[in-house]
This record gives structure tokens, sequence and C-alpha cells, in this order.
């Protein structure tokens, strides 16, 4: 992990003008949650527009304004390196893509404090990770749930994290799913374009959210193959929010197969995954493309879907 302070410079949209600046810097920078930037901002880590200090994170946020934000050297980590085997797809001096199984936590927290792809890197990287996210995430530029497989990458480098994050930010970044839902969607593709936030009714979960509340989160689906009450789709997301797949197909009619928080009222298919033991969403990060930070070249990623998928996918051809 670095250790030294780094600096992250953000601009606010100018349709964020007027918010909280730490709601308006974290929508700026994906990769740092709100209550870390709130702290920075705190803590005097953040210099606005004019050269200032800002302390107050409920101060209004200038469109168009740049922002320095400084963040400290990590303290050391209390996470363990452990050698935990990992898929990796690519690794240079700047970055790895991982193919992450399903089950794996990206970062340790309440519930899942080791075992964690955090502490795989850490022993893998022999602790040369980016320390923009903080000590709890280093390396972690994006997540993908506990429970969905595929393709994610990470940083080595601060240099390679703040490229990387800045692509994510423009939604320049190619991520494709592949997911299996019950039904087959009518038309076969299509845009879903609703924003999302925390469910009012149950903090674990998101929601598509009317009120003003939700970030803007749009998912372009396709039907890949017809399936006994159920279709193989690819999702390609132009944004990346919390539960994006999941939500969206479930608020189109068409859940994730094996969801537990998404797809229950709607579970044609109980019997036969109790049968496979199947056990989780039915999602897979099968594509993942970008722009190097460092080198500047054009690297895209395809996955396979995983044995277990493949194993559903069989059961259910028509």
């Amino acid at each position: 992990m670095s250790g030294k302070e780094s600096i992250i410079r953000a601009t606010i949209a100018l349709d964020a003008a007027g918010w909280r600046l730490d709601r308006a810097l974290a929508a700026a920078l994906p990769t740092l949650s709100r209550e870390r930037v709130k702290a920075l901002i705190s803590s005097g880590e953040v210099v606005g527009p004019e050269g200032t200090q800002v302390r107050d994170p409920a101060a209004k946020a200038l469109g168009g304004g740049a922002y320095e934000l400084r963040i400290p050297a990590p303290a050391p980590a209390h996470n363990e390196p452990q050698d935990i085997a990992l898929e990796i797809v690519f690794e240079d001096d700047h970055l790895i893509v991982i193919d992450k199984r399903a089950g794996m936590v990206v970062h340790p927290a309440a519930g899942n404090l080791d075992g964690t792809l955090v502490n795989a890197l850490l022993h893998h990287c022999a602790g040369r990770l980016s320390g923009i996210g903080g000590v709890a995430r280093p390396g972690i530029v994006h997540r993908i749930d506990k429970d969905t497989s595929g393709l994610l990458v990470a940083a080595k480098t601060d240099v390679a994290h703040e490229g990387l994050s800045a692509q994510f930010a423009r939604h320049s970044i190619e991520r494709r799913y592949h997911a299996i839902v019950a039904g087959v969607p009518n038309p076969p593709a299509g845009t879903v374009d609703a924003p999302l936030a925390r469910s009012s009714s149950n903090r674990q979960k998101m929601a598509v959210v009317a009120d003003g509340r939700g970030k803007r989160a749009v998912t372009h689906y396709r039907l890949l193959t017809p399936l006994r009450e159920a279709a193989l789709l690819e999702c390609r997301l132009e944004t990346g929010r919390t539960h994006q797949v999941r939500v969206h197909m479930t608020s189109i009619g068409h859940p994730l197969i094996g969801d537990p928080a998404y797809g229950r009222t709607r579970n044609p298919h109980r019997e036969l995954l109790n049968q496979l033991g199947f056990q989780r969403q039915a999602l897979h990060a099968a594509g993942l493309g970008f722009v190097h930070p460092v080198t500047k070249a054009s690297l895209s990623f395809k996955s396979a879907l995983p044995s277990d998928m493949q194993e559903l996918f069989r059961a259910l051809t028509v």
C-alpha cells in the first residue's frame, strides 16, 4: 500500500450546484464514500475553488468549481494479508484484474472481517496497493456484490486509482453482466433509466425512487437466450450504482433468479434451485473494458459463465 499522501482533484457537475459539498464531491468521486468525503472535509483536507480550506460538509457546492482533496497517507491497516487463491486475468505494475468467485466479499466490513478480496490482494501484491481508498479499502476502485461473480479491477498505485476513478466518473468504463432472469422480456432489448436510492423501508436494499433522492441509473439490456420461464440477458451498465442490475431487472418484472433480496416475490424456480443447490443471484460480471490509466492502452476482458450458472442455464434450457 502506498505510504505517501496523495491529492485528488474534482470538478463539481453543474447540475450539482447548491448540493451539500460532501454529497456533490462523493458524486464526482465514486470511489470515495460520502462518509469518507465528509471526514476529509471536517478534518481540513479539502480546498475550495478560491484556494481556502472548506471544513463544513454542509457547505453549498459551487457548480463547475474545482476542489482539491488531500488523502493522508494510510495508517497501518488492520487488514491482514491472507494467502487466498485468486484468478488473475491481467496484472502489471499499476493494476490487477481479478475474476472474482461468488461468495467472496470485496473488502472487510462488519460480519466479514477477513477472507475478503482485500485480504487476498494484500498478500498477493505484498501490500503494494493504492491508499486512496483508505485503510479499509486499499486498491479498491469499484465493487461487485459478494454473491456476484466476475471481473473486477484494483489499483496498485495512486496514479492508476485516480485514472480509473476518473473513467468510472465519466461512465466510460465498459461493464457488461450476464444475468439469468425470471421470464422473457418483451421487447427483447431495451433501456431502464430509473434513479436509485436506499429503500425507505429497508436500508439494506436499494429501490427505484421518483422523489429526487436517487442517483441517475441506466441499464441497457438485451436478450441472449430464451429459457424455460426464464432468459439469459446481457446487461450493459451506463452507470454503476449499488445493486443496479438487480433492482432494475426487478423493476421491469424480471428479477434475477435466486436473488434473495429482490427476487422473492416471483420465483417459479424455487424447487429447481434447491435441487441444484444454487443459492445466489444469477449474475456474472462478464465483460470489463477501460483505457489503462498509465500506458493508455485499450484493455478489454471477458469471463465465461461460472460452473454454477452454466448448470442453471442447462437446467432451464427449453
